[in-house]
């Protein structure tokens, strides 16, 4: 079953930008500016992947993957975020408790973010 991506982003740039990357590759996604948008979509759709920002106006990213995980056990998360080393710490005890797969900075790479949906679906492969 092919499913869709989310983007939660307060960005719209980054949104488009993210949307087109994987429009590009033939993968369909949603985009919400802020968690509360994002936690109705998940309500919804199906993700296979989420793509988090860590700072939204109205709820932190790391939260909000909580929220999400509640509504859908098997939806995987990507923080893609400018904070990643204030927040350090937090990113770290999310990747322990599995929270999060994977931490990308901004600005990043187009190579990045395509390596992480790869690895997803390797991984996915060999269970």
């Amino acid at each position: 079953m092919n499913r869709e991506y989310l983007i939660v982003d307060d960005e719209p740039d980054l949104c488009w930008a993210l949307e087109n990357l994987l429009a590009s590759k033939g993968l369909a996604c949603q985009t919400a500016q802020t968690a509360q948008a994002a936690l109705e979509l998940v309500k919804e759709h199906r993700f296979q992947l989420a793509f988090l920002d860590v700072t939204l106006p109205d709820m932190n990213g790391l939260e909000l993957a909580g929220r999400l995980r509640q509504l859908d056990p098997l939806l995987r998360f990507v923080i893609v975020s400018g904070y990643l080393s204030k927040e350090a710490a937090a990113m770290a005890q999310a990747r322990h408790e599995e929270l999060i797969c994977a931490c990308i900075s901004k600005p990043f790479l187009h190579e990045e973010i395509l390596g992480v949906i790869e690895n997803l679906a390797a991984s996915d492969g060999a269970r």
